[in-house]
């Protein structure tokens, strides 16, 4: 898995990405390795002392071979107990229970250093291993060379298949396919961004057009059939399990592998694989830059705490121009600010919203439903991510999108019971299933053209207390909640008011939920993270007047991003306003952890920003607070706002103490 010259930007990816991907940093010490529960290991090559500068796989994610016997023994001395993929699946099947410290053992790309250094040392030790072979380099004659991710490499630097028969007779290696020729870049935007093969949509600069739904389908599905027969023609027993390159997948490919025989499926979401959890996402630990055993201990053991979140919310429409040329000027320089800031993340617009008024006008990606404003998210996102190591979260509405005029859903809106009793913001029904299905296919579309870490739903997703009276909200509400078919009635007994404002929180929860596995069907896996204003945070009562809640925010999502915004909320005195909010979010479990803190730079009722010295005095006062995740909108580029050089020793995460 290290991408060559035109894939700089995969293996970018995969250096900033790994750490990221599990939904925690776990440790076997953290978990205690509950019954049932394994860790995977990936490893890649394997050279003899010194790594070979010019060996296909040197470097990154090269080790040394006395370093693999040093790790071998250590876990054998330590009550580490490797085992097969078979006995994991037996586990699972209710068979006989894994050993306390299960290990599964994998190595990725199919070199011949497998055979020459690493088979003899499983004999040795009894230890079984899985190989993922790349179809394409081992289907290439003697003497010729192989297209090694953009390189020319000899086909003698991977195994042979008289290698791959002996060392599977021995019963102690399993061959699982790593795809016939996916672990490549393909061309996937019309800025020419190379993105991984096997979940990146192909981009014709000739026509200007994507790979549709059918030619993709087709190109994976053959590809995986392609590799997993040839696997089968060669060996005489068909692959059983899949090890995505990149360790990208996403809920389609996962679809495709079950149904050519490949239930189980190795990711590189790095943790603990617990008893419960699903066999078709294996979490694995990469083991990289061949680790002295001091670090490969650490990385197995050591109970390493979450690192702080440190987010940049940055409009798009601070990037577009009509001008390529000053779009990609604009581009370079949200890089290089952000390069300076050192974020962990950036919730990133994926919509177009010139006009300010939180409604989304346009989208920054190709759709069927919406007009698109520029094909942008998907290079800014690849670019921030490859070039900058940040995770970046597309920040997208769940309600307010304006449907071009002919929409069959675009007046299925909102409605409040009283001409005064609505929100500022023009919304979709949730009740309406035209306007659910249009927004589940907006999301579906961004997933399909965009490659990112996760969603931030917007601010929009709130129905009022005196919300939603429109027909199609009224049908549920009697039909399926069996309450009064109106607001009005509702709300005049107070047991159905109670029942309806807890239903209508569910029922948003329940969508945002849709709307991210429409997403995941193209683009797994996903965080996600929800925009929560502090009333209800402060104010129990006001979990009525938005269908909001901190609780159930914490319980739905990875992340709940607050807006703790003292201006905004009209706080008399800022400081004691954020310090309350800490306080409430202290009080629930997990909340200090998994609640991000969003600050504003600026005052829109003043339309003044908000001075440095006011906003960094805030950062150094949540922090000392308690707060673990800080962020702040907006980020403008233009006006450098906020002051880079006054920001920067505030919020950067290197301004942080380790824990």
């Amino acid at each position: 898995m290290k991408p060559g010259s035109l894939r700089r930007g995969l293996c970018l990816l995969a250096a900033a990405l790994l750490p990221w991907l599990a939904p925690s940093h776990v440790s076997a010490r953290e978990t205690n390795m509950a019954p049932g529960a394994f860790l995977a290991l990936s490893y890649h090559e394997v050279s003899g002392d010194g790594l070979v500068a010019d060996a296909p796989g040197a470097g990154r994610y090269g080790i040394e071979i006395s370093h693999l016997v040093a790790q071998f023994s250590w876990l054998r001395e330590n009550g580490y107990h490797p085992v097969s993929l078979t006995r994991i699946a037996q586990a699972r099947a209710g068979g006989t229970p894994l050993p306390p410290k299960a290990v599964l053992l994998s190595f990725d790309d199919g070199y011949a250093d497998f055979h020459s250094r690493v088979y003899p040392v499983l004999k040795l030790f009894g230890y079984p291993a899985v190989i993922a072979l790349v179809g394409s380099w081992m289907d290439a004659p003697a003497g010729a060379m192989v297209d090694y991710d953009g390189r020319k490499v000899a086909r003698e630097a991977f195994l042979s298949w008289a290698q791959v028969r002996e060392m599977m007779a021995s019963g102690l290696v399993e061959v699982a396919s790593h795809s016939y020729a996916l672990h490549r870049g393909v061309t996937a935007n019309p800025q020419g961004n190379a993105q991984p093969a096997g979940v990146a949509r192909i981009y014709d600069a000739a026509t200007r057009s994507y790979e549709n739904d059918e030619a993709w389908f087709a190109r994976i599905r053959d590809d995986l059939q392609r590799n997993a027969r040839l696997i089968e023609r060669e060996t005489g027993k068909a692959p059983r399990a899949m090890v995505w390159p990149y360790g990208r997948y996403n809920l389609a490919t996962q679809r495709i592998a079950r149904e050519l025989g490949m239930p189980l499926m190795l990711t590189l979401d790095g943790g603990v694989n617990a008893a419960g959890d699903p066999l078709d996402r294996i979490r694995r630990i990469i083991v990289e830059s061949s680790p002295d055993l001091g670090e490969f201990v650490d990385e197995i053991e050591r109970v390493w705490p979450e690192p702080p979140q440190r987010v940049v919310h940055v409009d798009l429409d601070y990037v577009y121009s009509a001008d390529p040329g000053e779009q990609e000027r604009n581009l370079s320089a949200l890089l290089d600010r952000i390069r300076a800031i050192r974020p962990t993340t950036v919730y990133l617009q994926a919509y177009a919203d010139p006009d300010g008024d939180g409604e989304a006008d346009a989208l920054y990606f190709p759709n069927s439903q919406m007009p698109m404003r520029a094909d942008l998210f998907n290079r800014v996102a690849w670019q921030l991510e490859t070039r900058v190591g940040v995770r970046v979260y597309a920040w997208m509405p769940v309600l307010a999108f304006r449907l071009p005029e002919g929409h069959p859903a675009r007046d299925d809106l909102v409605q409040a019971a009283h001409a005064m009793a609505g929100t500022t913001y023009r919304r979709l029904s949730p009740f309406s299933a035209r306007a659910r299905a249009a927004i589940a296919s907006i999301y579906a579309d961004l997933g399909r053209h965009a490659r990112f870490s996760g969603l931030l739903f917007h601010d929009d997703a709130l129905i009022g207390d005196h919300e939603d009276d429109s027909p199609w909200a009224r049908a549920v509400y009697r039909d399926r909640w069996g309450l009064p078919g109106s607001v009005d009635a509702i709300r005049a007994e107070p047991q159905a008011a109670a029942e309806w404002s807890r239903r209508k929180l569910a029922w948003l929860v329940d969508f945002t939920r849709e709307l991210a596995a429409a997403a995941e069907t193209f683009n797994a896996p996903l965080k996600t993270a929800r925009n929560l204003y502090a009333a209800p945070v402060v104010d129990p009562a006001a979990q009525d007047w938005y269908a909001q809640s901190l609780p159930a925010f914490l319980q739905a999502y990875d992340f709940t991003a607050l807006m703790a915004m003292p201006y905004l909320e009209r706080a008399k005195s800022p400081r004691r306003f954020l310090e309350s909010l800490v306080g409430a979010v202290a009080a629930q479990p997990q909340g200090l952890a998994r609640t991000v803190f969003e600050l504003q730079a600026r005052d829109w009722r003043s339309e003044r920003r908000v001075p440095d010295r006011e906003l960094t005095g805030w950062i150094r006062m949540l922090e000392l607070a308690g707060a673990r995740n800080i962020g702040y909108y907006p980020d403008d580029q233009h006006a450098d706002t906020p002051t880079l050089r006054r920001l920067v020793p505030a919020f950067s995460v290197r301004a942080v103490p380790e824990p």
